[in-house]
C-alpha cells in the first residue's frame, strides 16, 4: 500500500499545525521549520491529539541544500500526496530584503525542489495573503515576481519596494499568486495540481503580532464583512480540501479565505470612483 506523505513548511506555526492535525489522519506528516525546539513541541502537541505518524526536519527555506534534503526525506518516507508551503515572514518580522528572500525566493526554492518528486495525484498549496490581492497585478515587477530563482531578484525587488517591508510583503505575496499560475502547466504535466490560499486577518501568533504593531490591521478587520478574525483551523480546512481528491479539477488558482475583506475593499473603491 502506498504511503502518502504530506510535507508542511512552517510546520510549527498556527496554520501549519492546524493543517497537520487534519492531514495527519490521512497519512505521514513531515513538518519543516527553522526552529527544532518548536518542531519538537508541535510533534508533541499533535501526538496528544492522536496524530502520531509525524516526522520533522529543521530547514531554512532560503537554502537550496536544506530544501533538497527535505525533498529527499519526503521521497524516502513515501509518495508525495501533499505539499503545504506556509513558511513566510510578515512585515514586522524582518526588513524588506529578508521578506523578499523568504517569501518570494524561498517559495521558488521549495517548488523547484518538490516538482521532481510530484506524481499523479500530488497537490501543492502555497499560502499567499489577502495583501497579495492589494498590489496591482500589472506592474514593472510582474515578470520579476514570476521568476523567483532568477539572478539578482532580491536586488531588483528592492528597487520596487524602496526598502518598505509592507510593500515587500504585498509584492512577495502577489508573487506567490503569479508563480502558482505560471507553474500550473509544469505541475500538470506530472499529473499534479498547484493552488494558493490567501488568508485574511487570522488569529495566529504571527497575526496577533501584526495586529499589535500595525494600525492597518485594525482597518482591515473593521472592513471585514464577517466582522471577526479567522482561525487557523479555517485556513486548514480550506487547505485540506484543496489537497484532497474532492478538489481534483482545481489547479492554478487562488482561494481567498479572508472573511470577504478583499471583496469589500474592492466594493468600497468602486463606490468612491
Amino acid at each position: 500500500m502506498t504511503r502518502h506523505v504530506y510535507v508542511i513548511t512552517g510546520g510549527s506555526g498556527g496554520m501549519g499545525k492546524a493543517t497537520a492535525e487534519l492531514v495527519g489522519k490521512k497519512g505521514t506528516v513531515l513538518l519543516a521549520d527553522i526552529s527544532e525546539e518548536r518542531l519538537i513541541q508541535a510533534k508533541e502537541e499533535l501526538a496528544a491529539k492522536g496524530i502520531t505518524d509525524v516526522h520533522y526536519q529543521t530547514v531554512d527555506i532560503t537554502s537550496k541544500e536544506n530544501i533538497a534534503a527535505l525533498a529527499k526525506k519526503a521521497s524516502e518516507l513515501g509518495t508525495l500526496k501533499g505539499l503545504v508551503h506556509t513558511a513566510g515572514l510578515s512585515p514586522t518580522m524582518a526588513d524588506s530584503r529578508r521578506i523578499t528572500e523568504v517569501n518570494l525566493v524561498g517559495t521558488g526554492i521549495v517548488l523547484d525542489a518538490f516538482l521532481p518528486i510530484a506524481t499523479q495525484g500530488t497537490a501543492t498549496v502555497v499560502i499567499s495573503s489577502m495583501s497579495g490581492h492589494m498590489a496591482p497585478r500589472q506592474g514593472p515587477y510582474t515578470e520579476v515576481l514570476k521568476q523567483p530563482l532568477a539572478e539578482n531578484v532580491v536586488e531588483t525587488m528592492e528597487q520596487f519596494t524602496q526598502g518598505e517591508s509592507g510593500t515587500a510583503y504585498s509584492l512577495s505575496k502577489l508573487g506567490v499568486l503569479l508563480i502558482v499560475e505560471d507553474q500550473v502547466w509544469a505541475w500538470g504535466e506530472k499529473g499534479a495540481r498547484i493552488t494558493s490560499v490567501s488568508p485574511g486577518t487570522i488569529n495566529t501568533p504571527m497575526g496577533r503580532q501584526e495586529a499589535s504593531q500595525q494600525e492597518q490591521m485594525k482597518v482591515m478587520l473593521d472592513n471585514t464583512p464577517l466582522q471577526r478574525e479567522g482561525e487557523a483551523s479555517e485556513i486548514a480546512t480550506a487547505v485540506e480540501f484543496l489537497l484532497s481528491d474532492a478538489a481534483s479539477y482545481i489547479t492554478g488558482t487562488d482561494l481567498r479565505v479572508d472573511g470577504g475583506t478583499v471583496a469589500n475593499l474592492n466594493r468600497l473603491q468602486t463606490l468612491q470612483k
